[in-house]
């Protein structure tokens, strides 16, 4: 069984800085995609970015590109959003998904429901 568990969340100030952690378990994650997701209050759940676990490969939503960078530490098994010049449109609950269809291009994994696993969400609030 796939367990996903996000931590790093937390209150900020617009230009701050916060790393979030996906600690992922129960498979040998090596033939998967992991992505992020966001969730703002009224709004739908949105892609910010994904990275494929046995190449590094990344792909961003361009509304973070640039300000955002995702990677994974195959030894503890975790993925990790940096998040840099935080915005307070930048706040959301942010969760961390996972899919081992690894053979599509890269906008199919922009699409929540093309993940089969997801964590609990932990939120992110940047202040102005």
């Amino acid at each position: 069984q796939v367990q996903l568990a996000e931590s790093g969340g937390g209150l900020v100030q617009a230009g701050d800085s916060l790393r979030l952690s996906c600690a992922a378990s129960g498979r040998t994650f090596s033939s998967y995609v992991m992505g992020w997701f966001r969730q703002a209050p009224g709004k739908e759940r949105e892609f910010v970015a994904a990275i494929r676990w046995s190449s590094g490969n990344t792909d961003y939503a361009d509304s973070v590109k640039g300000r955002f960078t995702i990677s994974r530490d195959i030894a503890k098994n975790t993925v990790l959003l940096q998040m840099n010049s935080l915005k307070p449109e930048d706040t959301a609950v942010y969760y961390c998904a996972a899919t081992p269809r690894t053979y599509y291009s890269g906008r199919y994994y922009y699409t929540e429901q093309n993940y089969d696993y997801w964590g609990q969400g932990t939120q992110v609030t940047v202040s102005s």
